[in-house]
């Protein structure tokens, strides 16, 4: 292998072994939420070293979500 091959793969596999970043976690969360998630991608979020972020995550989105729908429920009934 050349060297740029061997740098490449050495990359790919830093990246696989270090924690995912803030977007990965959100695509990840938004992408399950949805069902759309890729099998591909639920590999690499369960093979991550913490589920603690996605987790988090998870309960933040949860949240906001249930906020959101009181919030549109409370102004149509209020526009009644």
């Amino acid at each position: 292998m050349t060297d740029v091959a061997n740098k490449n793969k050495k990359d790919n596999e830093d990246q696989k072994t270090g924690s995912p970043g803030v977007l990965k976690i959100m695509q990840s969360i938004l992408a399950g939420a949805l069902g759309v998630q890729s099998d591909r991608r639920r590999q690499e979020d369960f093979s991550s070293h913490s589920p603690a972020p996605y987790i988090i995550a998870g309960l933040l989105f949860t949240a906001a979500f249930v906020g959101g729908l009181i919030l549109v429920v409370n102004l149509v009934l209020a526009g009644q």
